[in-house]
């Protein structure tokens, strides 16, 4: 590390004028301790001795700048004063006030990072979200973190792309606002990661669509001011008759049902029933026939969003299992002098390095307009896989503890369990990198 003065001016462009005009906390000009490497046109040496004025983070990784690091220092006071003193309270409650918590962190601009500023974006680029997804996994649950990202990178992405003026308006500008809370309908009862499958209908009648069928495992369901919908809209090709339609959640022939579950216990999820529910057709998200097509192309965000959201949770449960293991003696020494422990612990740690590399090499392409199709889903296989070995090796080493609802390694077990299910199971993930591979098997009809 060097000393050197870093000068840099937030107001270059509106999109970051915005994100000093949200946060409050960002400094127009500043002196830093930097890498020479993270900043190699801003730096140069002082000729005074080596120094560390700031926290490594600032230049350890190479996909973050300043701008990064102090949107996660911004994020991290509201988790820390707003939302982490009261995660317990949610968690036994089995719900936790989702408009209450998305209007703070809307008013601070973390709902709409990459978002068009005329619709209340900051409009910073996708490394942005990124970086919020992992300040979010400080929260000291997992369910608060998805039900955050269910807003902003799943129910919202095709919004913001391809939605018509009158659709942002109406749902995306309160969505970044959180004036609304937002949830997806894509998976039913009998299609989950096989989304081509899925029965529910939106019929053309006059100027409306009339929706018939439901939608299962909705995060935020029940309490949803609107729904991203995907619906047959025609008897096509499973992969041609579908689209995305902005359903308001407070329409006549619209119920819902509690699920409960065995983690991700503040989440509120829902399955939704629908029976002739009228919505305009100008609620309709771009194209008619194109929803398969932006679902997919949702996904991409989606499974990068999940797998970074879950780097922190992970390097957390390493940590304080090696701080217990500490304490925490077996015939004497402490449990941590066990080679199989201490080897164990730097193996978890360096996959979890290996999925950090893996989501940021993906998030570089991606902002650069590349297809990471096949790197997001391979972020997701491994995210999920990987927290399935941490939490049930690490809780292992905390004994007869780890099988309590007393401690964090017990609520990262259920929570993070879910990883490998939603958004696309494991094997999907398998499937769709075996497709890009070129060794996927083409199945013969029947």
């Amino acid at each position: 590390m060097i000393t050197c003065n870093v000068t840099f001016d937030l107001y270059k462009s509106n999109m970051a004028a915005r994100l000093l005009s949200k946060t409050f906390l960002l400094p127009v000009r500043g002196r830093f301790a930097v890498s020479a490497l993270s900043y190699p046109a801003r730096c140069k040496s002082s000729g005074q001795p080596l120094t560390q004025e700031v926290s490594e983070e600032l230049s350890d990784e190479a996909i973050f700048s300043h701008e990064h690091v102090e949107l996660r220092r911004s994020l991290n006071k509201i988790i820390e004063n707003d939302i982490n003193p009261h995660v317990d309270e949610w968690e036994n409650a089995k719900i936790f006030p989702a408009h209450q918590v998305f209007k703070k962190l809307g008013d601070a601009g973390f709902l709409g990072v990459n978002r068009p500023p005329e619709y209340g974006g900051l409009g910073l680029d996708y490394s942005y979200n990124v970086a919020v997804a992992e300040e979010l996994g400080n929260i000291k649950c997992g369910a608060i973190p998805m039900a955050i990202g269910v807003q902003t990178d799943m129910a919202t992405p095709a919004l913001a792309r391809f939605g018509s003026d009158l659709v942002k308006k109406e749902f995306l500008a309160p969505s970044i606002s959180g004036d609304k809370v937002a949830c997806l309908g894509v998976s039913e009862v009998g299609a989950g990661s096989d989304v081509s499958s899925i029965k529910t209908t939106a019929k053309k009648s006059g100027g409306d669509y009339i929706i018939n069928g439901g939608k299962m495992w909705t995060t935020n369901g029940l309490q949803a001011d609107w729904m991203c919908l995907l619906a047959n809209t025609s008897d096509g090709p499973p992969h041609r008759n579908k689209s995305l339609i902005c359903l308001p959640m407070d329409l006549p022939g619209i119920e819902k049902a509690k699920i409960d579950k065995i983690g991700m216990w503040s989440s509120d999820t829902a399955q939704i029933f629908l029976e002739d529910v009228r919505v305009p057709q100008s609620y309709l998200i771009g194209d008619e026939g194109m929803g398969f097509t932006y679902q997919m192309l949702q996904f991409q965000e989606e499974r990068l969003w999940g797998a970074a959201a879950s780097i922190v949770p992970l390097d957390t449960v390493i940590n304080e299992t090696a701080e217990y293991t500490k304490q925490r003696k077996i015939f004497g020494q402490p449990l941590l002098n066990n080679q199989a422990v201490h080897f164990k612990l730097a193996e978890l740690q360096t996959e979890v390095e290996c999925l950090r590399s893996l989501i940021y090499r993906a998030t570089g392409m991606y902002i650069q307009g590349k297809d990471v199709t096949k790197l997001a889903s391979m972020a997701k296989l491994k995210g999920g896989r990987l927290a399935r070995e941490v939490t049930d090796c690490c809780l292992q080493y905390w004994g007869g503890m780890g099988y309590t609802s007393d401690v964090m390694v017990s609520r990262a077990h259920r929570d993070f369990r879910l990883l490998s299910i939603g958004g696309g199971a494991d094997e999907v993930m398998m499937s769709i990198i075996a497709k890009y591979m070129g060794t996927l098997p083409k199945l013969k009809p029947q």
